[in-house]
C-alpha cells in the first residue's frame, strides 16, 4: 500500500498515457507509370497492336508474306549454291561431277566467269603472247596491198599501262577471244573442233575489226584479215625450268574475208 493516500494518484499522474498503436496495412504495388503519348502522333494515329491473348507477340507478316519470302529466300540460295558449285567444279581437278555435267558447267562458266587457273594446282603462264593483225586492202583501180602487223595487244597494254582503274575490256577482252579461239581449233592447220569453231573466229574478227576502228586503210577498202601469235617466254633464274631466253614464236593464221556484216553493231560507219 502506499505510504500516502495520494501517492497512487500521484505516480498515475507521473506516467504518460499511451496512445493506441495504428493499425498494420499491407503493402501494395504501385502501379506502373502510363507512357506518355507520341507528341508528334496526329489524332488520328492508329493505336499500337495489343498483345496477344497468350502473351506472344503480334504477327507483323501475313502469311502469304511468309510464304513469297520463304520462297524468295530458297530461289537465292539454290542460285548462290549452284553458281558456287559449277564455278568450283570449273577450277577443281577432273572428277565423276565435272565429267558427268561439264556441258552444264560450262554453259553457266564460259566466258563471264572463267578461272585461268586451276585449284589444288595453280598453273599461271609461263609466255607473254601477244595478238597481231594485219589487213588487205582494195583500191579503186583493182589493186591489192598489204599493212604491216598492227599490235591489238601493243594497244591494250597502252590504255592499261599507268591507268589506276583499267577496263576490263582492255585486259582480258582480246587475250580471251585468242584463247576461245585455239580452244576450239587445232593450229596451225585452223580445223575446227566443234560448234565453238565458228563462233569463236567471227568473235575474233570483230574484236580486231572494232581495235581498228574504220572501214578502211589509207583511204582504201579493207576486204581481209589476217592473225598471228607472237609468244614469247618469261625468263627465270638458271636453277629454274623457266626459259633462258626470250625467244619470240610465231604462229600465222589464214587470210579470212571482211564483208559489211562483219561490222554490223560495232558503230564504224561506212
Amino acid at each position: 500500500m502506499p505510504d500516502h493516500p495520494n501517492q497512487a494518484t500521484q505516480d498515475e499522474a507521473a506516467t504518460p498515457p499511451q496512445l493506441p498503436s495504428e493499425p498494420k496495412h499491407e503493402s501494395v504495388p504501385e502501379p506502373r507509370p502510363v507512357p506518355d503519348p507520341d507528341p508528334d502522333a496526329g489524332p488520328d494515329a492508329a493505336p499500337a497492336p495489343a498483345p496477344a491473348g497468350d502473351g506472344s507477340s503480334p504477327r507483323l507478316w501475313s502469311l502469304p508474306a511468309l510464304i513469297a519470302l520463304a520462297l524468295t529466300a530458297t530461289v537465292l540460295i539454290a542460285a548462290t549454291a549452284w553458281h558456287l558449285g559449277t564455278v568450283f567444279l570449273s577450277i577443281a581437278p577432273s572428277n565423276p561431277a565435272s565429267q558427268r555435267y561439264q556441258s552444264a558447267i560450262n554453259a553457266h562458266v564460259m566466258p563471264e566467269f572463267e578461272q585461268n587457273w586451276q585449284l589444288f594446282a595453280p598453273n599461271p603462264l609461263q609466255n607473254n603472247i601477244a595478238v597481231e593483225a594485219r589487213l588487205q586492202t582494195l583500191a579503186p583501180d583493182g589493186s591489192r596491198a598489204q599493212s604491216g602487223w598492227i599490235s591489238l595487244t601493243a594497244h591494250d597494254i597502252a590504255a592499261v599501262r599507268g591507268n589506276p582503274a583499267p577496263s576490263h575490256l582492255d585486259q582480258n577482252q582480246l587475250r580471251r577471244a585468242w584463247d576461245y579461239y585455239t580452244s576450239w581449233h587445232n593450229l596451225p592447220s585452223e580445223t575446227s573442233l566443234g560448234v565453238g569453231g565458228p563462233l569463236s573466229k567471227e568473235y575474233l574478227k570483230r574484236i580486231a575489226l572494232q581495235r581498228i576502228g574504220s572501214r578502211d586503210w589509207r583511204g582504201n577498202q579493207i576486204i581481209q584479215i589476217e592473225f598471228r601469235s607472237a609468244t614469247t617466254p618469261v625468263t627465270g633464274p638458271s636453277w629454274t625450268a623457266a626459259a633462258q631466253k626470250q625467244q619470240t614464236s610465231y604462229v600465222t593464221l589464214q587470210w579470212w574475208a571482211v564483208s559489211d556484216d562483219d561490222y554490223t553493231g560495232l558503230g564504224i560507219l561506212g
